[in-house]
Protein backbone atom coordinates (compact mmCIF):
# COMPACT_ATOMS: atom_id res chain seq x y z
CA UNK A 1 0.00 0.00 0.00
CA UNK A 2 1.37 3.46 -0.95
CA UNK A 3 2.04 6.00 1.89
CA UNK A 4 -0.74 8.91 2.32
CA UNK A 5 -0.27 11.96 0.23
CA UNK A 6 1.21 14.74 2.54
CA UNK A 7 -1.35 16.88 0.24
CA UNK A 8 -4.41 15.12 1.39
CA UNK A 9 -3.84 13.26 5.12
CA UNK A 10 -3.46 14.28 8.12
CA UNK A 11 -0.40 13.77 10.24
CA UNK A 12 -2.26 11.62 12.30
CA UNK A 13 -3.33 9.67 9.13
CA UNK A 14 0.46 9.92 8.48
CA UNK A 15 1.59 8.32 11.50
CA UNK A 16 -1.38 5.79 11.77
CA UNK A 17 -0.06 5.07 8.32
CA UNK A 18 3.59 4.25 10.04
CA UNK A 19 2.70 1.92 12.64
CA UNK A 20 0.65 0.27 10.44
CA UNK A 21 3.03 -0.31 7.77
CA UNK A 22 6.00 -0.99 10.26
CA UNK A 23 4.73 -2.61 13.62
CA UNK A 24 6.87 -3.61 16.23
CA UNK A 25 6.00 -7.45 17.01
CA UNK A 26 8.90 -7.81 19.39
CA UNK A 27 10.63 -10.34 18.13
CA UNK A 28 13.73 -8.99 16.23
CA UNK A 29 14.99 -12.11 15.20
CA UNK A 30 11.51 -12.68 12.99
CA UNK A 31 10.73 -9.37 12.03
CA UNK A 32 13.94 -7.41 11.15
CA UNK A 33 12.86 -4.22 10.96
CA UNK A 34 15.38 -3.28 14.05
CA UNK A 35 18.23 -4.43 11.33
CA UNK A 36 16.67 -2.67 8.72
CA UNK A 37 16.40 1.02 10.51
CA UNK A 38 19.81 0.03 12.65
CA UNK A 39 17.57 0.08 16.39
CA UNK A 40 16.31 3.29 15.62
CA UNK A 41 12.39 3.37 16.14
CA UNK A 42 10.80 3.67 12.14
CA UNK A 43 7.98 6.54 13.88
CA UNK A 44 11.90 8.35 14.44
CA UNK A 45 12.66 7.68 10.86
CA UNK A 46 9.74 8.98 9.47
CA UNK A 47 9.08 12.12 12.00
CA UNK A 48 9.66 14.51 9.11
CA UNK A 49 6.93 12.61 6.95
CA UNK A 50 4.48 13.03 9.72
CA UNK A 51 5.14 16.55 10.40
CA UNK A 52 4.19 16.89 6.41
CA UNK A 53 7.88 18.08 5.76
CA UNK A 54 9.25 15.63 3.56
CA UNK A 55 7.52 13.02 1.61
CA UNK A 56 7.84 9.35 2.94
CA UNK A 57 9.81 8.66 -0.58
CA UNK A 58 12.48 11.39 0.14
CA UNK A 59 13.30 10.13 3.39
CA UNK A 60 13.30 6.97 2.37
CA UNK A 61 15.53 6.98 -0.71
CA UNK A 62 18.09 9.08 1.78
CA UNK A 63 17.97 6.16 4.57
CA UNK A 64 19.07 3.93 1.95
CA UNK A 65 21.74 6.02 0.84
CA UNK A 66 23.33 7.32 3.95
CA UNK A 67 23.19 3.49 5.77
Amino acid sequence: MNPPAIESSTPQERRDWIRKEFPCISCCENCGLCQVYHGKDVEDVYQEYVEGTRTFDEIAKEYRRTY
